[in-house]
């Protein structure tokens, strides 16, 4: 199958999506199909044998590293001459939707897949006043395409509820090598610890904004008194954060990737997951392949991959409940352990192979959705024109 991927961010940046799509090109090109990516001018030329076309476009202040691109007409050129069978378009917001409206043009089958819950990240950004018109726009953007695609149970009723459809499941993997409680070690705790590994560890990793509900870590501090926290990451919210947080019992690591990043994971304590906003959450799951038991807010897609023997998830309106969930594991190894290996063998079902055999279910399934419309186009001119 011929695959044309175009996305909003790509390697090298580093994110939930990013990291997504690395794995599914890979898996994709290994399993012997052709993938073309349409990515902003920042992106990597090439990734594992896929070329990718740089579309030009300009900083969004509001979001670092994402690009804002205007029309291009490169990108209907490039989609005609790679010939795809199918074009999805990853969290479409400007680059996507213009590579959307592009593949209707040449009328090539297409795929929208959501993986921002932009409605409840808005407020954060100081771009509340969108939130009344974003669902009509999403409802315009995704009913492009034959097919939608989302990370969880809780974001498809989300988009079924305000008209979005038909919507299935792309869920995302980890790897399970690179993951793994083997990689835990002195060294790295002595850094999460900063250089003082006189008490538990309680990690975050991940994008250090607004939305990720952060300001829990101040009560960790406050009631927590032998706890240590460690957060690695950066984002807007980094400096507010140094200033509540600051201390000799957090540290700041700044982005870790590979062996650092699995190794983190692998050496921490307890990993706490504060977010309401998250579509799925790869850093959970990454946790859980680590065998660090998290705690995390029962909200978003978190509970599609973590549940009461997994994992200990708390009210987001709740704190006090995190707060006693967290004193709970950190007194008990035993419970640390149990959780840590049911973590641990959950996350063995979701390889990135599995995964995108789905994901490319679904693009079989838009292919005869697209047949299906195509037919039921010309049947409805027949009736008319007679």
């Amino acid at each position: 199958m011929r695959i044309a991927i175009a996305t909003e961010v790509f390697l090298p940046k580093i994110d939930g999506i990013t990291n997504r799509l690395r794995h599914t090109v890979e898996e994709l090109v290994a399993m012997g199909h052709e993938v073309l990516v349409l990515a902003p001018e920042t992106a990597v030329a090439e990734h594992a044998g896929a070329r990718v076309v740089r579309v030009p476009g300009v900083p969004f202040p509001p979001y670092p590293g994402l690009r804002i691109s205007a029309p291009d007409p490169r990108i209907a050129w490039e989609l005609a001459r790679f010939g795809p069978d199918v074009v999805h378009a990853v969290g479409p917001a400007c680059l996507g939707i213009w590579a959307s409206l592009a593949a209707r043009s040449l009328r090539i089958p297409l795929v929208a897949s959501y993986h921002t819950d932009l409605p409840r990240y808005l407020p954060g950004y100081g771009l509340g006043f969108v939130e009344p018109v974003i669902w009509p726009l999403l409802r315009s953007v995704h009913g492009l395409a034959q097919l939608n695609l989302c990370p969880s149970r809780f974001t498809r009723r989300e988009l079924l509820d305000h008209d979005i459809e038909p919507v299935d499941l792309w869920r995302g993997g980890v790897d399970t090598q690179r993951f793994t409680p083997a990689k835990r070690s002195l060294a790295m705790r002595m850094r999460l610890a900063g250089e003082r590994p006189d008490g538990p560890i309680v990690l975050y990793a991940g994008r250090l904004s607004p939305e990720k509900n952060l300001g829990l870590f101040e009560r960790v501090l406050a009631e927590l008194p032998e706890a240590r926290i460690a957060l690695v990451g950066d984002g807007p919210a980094r400096a507010e954060l140094e200033r509540t947080l600051g201390g000799d019992r957090t540290t700041f690591l700044g982005f870790l990737q590979g062996e650092e990043l699995a190794a983190a994971f692998a050496s921490a304590d307890a990993f706490l997951m504060p977010s309401r906003t998250e579509t799925l959450g790869f850093v959970v799951l990454e946790a859980m392949a680590s065998g660090c038991p998290v705690v995390a807010a029962r909200a978003g897609g978190i509970p599609d991959m973590l549940d009461d023997e997994t994992g200990m998830l708390f009210d987001p309106d709740a704190p006090d409940q995190a707060i006693a969930a967290l004193r709970d594991l950190l007194a008990h190894e035993g419970k640390r352990r149990f959780l840590a290996a049911a973590a641990r063998k959950r996350a063995e079902e979701s390889s990135w192979r599995s995964e995108t055999k789905r994901l490319l279910q679904s693009y079989r399934k838009t292919l005869v959705l697209a047949r299906t419309g195509s037919t039921l186009t010309r049947l409805r001119r027949m009736v008319f024109a007679s």
